[in-house]
Formats: C-alpha cells, sequence, structure tokens
C-alpha cells in the first residue's frame, strides 16, 4: 500500500525527470505528459520552486491564447563529482541536467590515502562555488571493485588498493554525504540519464567502458545491475578460448586483448619498430592511432580491425546472454568508430540483427566526459528518486545527527 508522502515523492521525481529530459517545459505540457492534474501538477511545481529545484523561467512564445509559464531545473543548482583515474583526479561543478560548468584535474598520488586525502583538501578548497546553490554531498567514481553500499574499494586496479574505506574518511573530513561507486556505473547512469532518447528506452543496456582496463555495467529497465557482490559488469575477465596464450598455459581474457596497452602493444607489434612512436599513456597512444588509421596508416588501421574482432566477440557474447537491445561503447577506441564499428556488428548474432528489434550500437554520446557527469550526478540521486527525501541547500547540523534524525 502506498503511502501519501510515498505518492507525492514520486509525484514530485516525475516531475523533475520530464524536465531532466526537456529543457523547458510549461504547466499544460507537465501535466499532459505526466498524467497529473493541472492543478496537482501546480501545486507541486510550486513546491519545487519553493526548494530552488525548479525555475520560472518567464512566458512561452504567444500563439493565440493566454501564454504559459516556461519550467526549467533551477540552472543555479549545482553538484561536485570526482573520477579518480590511475594517473589524474578529475574534479567538475554540473548542473541538474548534467551539463558541466567547471572541470579540472590534478595528478593521482600513488598511495591510496594520499589520493582521498587530496580530494578532501580540494572539495574544501573549492566547497563555495562563487554564485552557486551546491547540492550537499560529493560524488566520487574510480576504477575497480567498488562497493558503493559501503562506499568501499574493495579492489582498484592498482594491487595496494585495496579495502579502502572511501566514503568513511571523506565523510569525516567533510562533514557531508559521500556517494561513491565504479567509473563504469557512473558513466553507465550518466548516458542513461543525459545520452539520447533511444538509451533511456533500452530494457537491456551494456554500458561498455574500454580503457586501461574492460569494464561494463548492464541496466535493466534503467536499473544498474550490481549482484551480490557489487562486482556484476567485469566482462573484461571473460575467457575468449581461441586466444590460448601456449607459453603460459591459459586462455586469455578479453580485457588483455582490447584494453588500451593491448591496442598499442598490437600497433608496436605489427609494425616491428618501423611505425611512428606513441607518446604519452596508454589512451593518448590509442588516440593517436585512430588519427593515424583515419590519415591512412595501413599498420594503424589493421591493430585497430583485429582489436575490433576480439571486442566484437566479447560485446556478442554479452548479448547473447542478455538479450541486451543497446549496447554503448565508451573510451578512446571509439575516436576510430567508423572503422570499427562494422566489424562490430558483424559480430553480432544474426537474429538479433535480422529481428524486428535489432540491436542498437552505438559510441558514447558524452564525449569522454561520461565518468566525471555521472559522478557529479550522484548528489542529486536523492532529490530524482522518489523514495529519498529531497535535500536541503545548506546544513549546519553534523552528518552523523543528520543520519540519525533521519533514521527517526
Amino acid at each position: 500500500m502506498l503511502r501519501l508522502g510515498n505518492i507525492r515523492r514520486t509525484n514530485r521525481a516525475v516531475i523533475l525527470q520530464l524536465l531532466r529530459y526537456d529543457e523547458e517545459l510549461s504547466r499544460a505540457d507537465i501535466a499532459r505528459q505526466s498524467g497529473l492534474s493541472e492543478p496537482a501538477t501546480s501545486r507541486i511545481i510550486a513546491g519545487l520552486i519553493r526548494d530552488g529545484l525548479v525555475f520560472d523561467s518567464g512566458n512561452e512564445k504567444p500563439t493565440g491564447g493566454r501564454p504559459g509559464r516556461r519550467l526549467q531545473l533551477n540552472p543555479r543548482r549545482v553538484a561536485l563529482g570526482v573520477e579518480i583515474d590511475n594517473l589524474e583526479t578529475r574534479f567538475a561543478v554540473t548542473n541538474m541536467r548534467g551539463g558541466i560548468i567547471e572541470t579540472w584535474s590534478l595528478p593521482t598520488p600513488s598511495d591510496a590515502q594520499a589520493a582521498i586525502e587530496l580530494v578532501a583538501s580540494e572539495v574544501l578548497r573549492r566547497r563555495k562555488i562563487a554564485g552557486m546553490e551546491r547540492i550537499p554531498g560529493i560524488g566520487i567514481c574510480m576504477r575497480g571493485i567498488v562497493d558503493s553500499r559501503s562506499g568501499v574499494l574493495v579492489q582498484g586496479n592498482r594491487p595496494e588498493w585495496a579495502r579502502v574505506a572511501v566514503r568513511s574518511i571523506l565523510e569525516a573530513r567533510l562533514d557531508e554525504p559521500v556517494y561513491v561507486d565504479n567509473d563504469v556505473r557512473a558513466a553507465a547512469q550518466a548516458e542513461y540519464s543525459f545520452g539520447p532518447s533511444e538509451v533511456r528506452a533500452a530494457h537491456c543496456l551494456i554500458f561498455l567502458g574500454v580503457n586501461e582496463g574492460v569494464g561494463a555495467t548492464i541496466l535493466l529497465d534503467g536499473k544498474i545491475h550490481y549482484g551480490p557482490r557489487m562486482a556484476a559488469g567485469e566482462f573484461g575477465q571473460m575467457l575468449l578460448c581461441p586466444s590460448l596464450d601456449e607459453a603460459a598455459g591459459r586462455e586469455i581474457c578479453l580485457e588483455e586483448l582490447t584494453a588500451n596497452g593491448a591496442i598499442c602493444e598490437r600497433y608496436r607489434a605489427l609494425s616491428a619498430g618501423t611505425g611512428r612512436l606513441l607518446k604519452g599513456d596508454a589512451s593518448a597512444g590509442v588516440r593517436q592511432i585512430a588519427q593515424w588509421a583515419a590519415e591512412g596508416d595501413e599498420i594503424a588501421h589493421k591493430s585497430l580491425e583485429e582489436t575490433a574482432l576480439h571486442l566484437g566477440t566479447g560485446i556478442a557474447n554479452m548479448v547473447w546472454g542478455l538479450d541486451a537491445d543497446v549496447v554503448v561503447v565508451d573510451g578512446a577506441i571509439t575516436r576510430a568508430w567508423q572503422i570499427i564499428s562494422p566489424l562490430l556488428r558483424k559480430r553480432l548474432p544474426d537474429v538479433y540483427q535480422a529481428s524486428r528489434l535489432p540491436v542498437l550500437l552505438r559510441p558514447s554520446a558524452l564525449g569522454g566526459d561520461a565518468a566525471v557527469i555521472g559522478a557529479a550526478s550522484m548528489p542529486f540521486h536523492p532529490v530524482f528518486a522518489s523514495t529519498d527525501p529531497i535535500p536541503r541547500l545548506t546544513s549546519d547540523v553534523p552528518i552523523r545527527e543528520r543520519a540519525a534524525r533521519a533514521a527517526l
């Protein structure tokens, strides 16, 4: 049985979601699309304006009758997110529609505790965003296996980055809520929330991140599937039987064949020392290979073709297993989408390609910003969710006391 409070929160969430996907709507538009009555819509919108979540931007263009007022999400409400990568830690301030207002980065320390302290110090330094109304809370995303319920990095890409209590450390330093998740899950949520409408229409969406490793996120009707160990989507560890490393006596996994480092090594092996020098990290190297392939470099082209065949095999296995209708690929390799996409599609099961519902395969629409946008969107999750209370702009109450009050 639904309680009145839950119904109200659900209706608020529905209206906020509509305004998230459309830049401006009138009250009549919202009533029509939400199915709510116009009086109920006006009442809810009045509350959202009072809470500073919705902004009345003025009259819409006249069409002969009385002009309606145009509504949008308050552009001054922002959130702060952090993406901790192996080499750099990226910070971003975004609005409620996922638009980046400001972004900056710092080198990531090799020690996990030092990296968390860097985040805390930078957040404290930049906590007051000039002229903006920041939602309380910090979103953090990082690579590896992350338990988002406890806020613990179970195992990072570096062996020594294990059992790091990211949330508890940062909440003690910052005295405000901290949200922690895996970088590919954060990117997938951003793609679903702010990407094209056909992605939001997916019943089963696979978001595949190809970088220093290969990870995936599964969204079922918009909900992330975490798995009982918070490790669902580690498709980079998928064993590919045709690729047998006889010297090591083991099968090779998808990540070893398709991650950025593997693409760079493939280019070097094919060029046999005669190719152009790759500069920078592995991600920069893949971007260079993509550029050279577009310019007609046959070795660069072949290295991408071989990578696409392996990656396509992995994607086909995921599609077969999950009956996915949308697959989104993110990473430097998408710079060569015109080269790799025909090969990826060729590996997809014929039964899906010939069906009434073919698989939609596309690169990320967020241009490499998906993870940091996803991190910055985490503090907004209670705002757009139908079951959590709406956070206030500011609070002088310590986080432990706020948590105790919420439990009452």
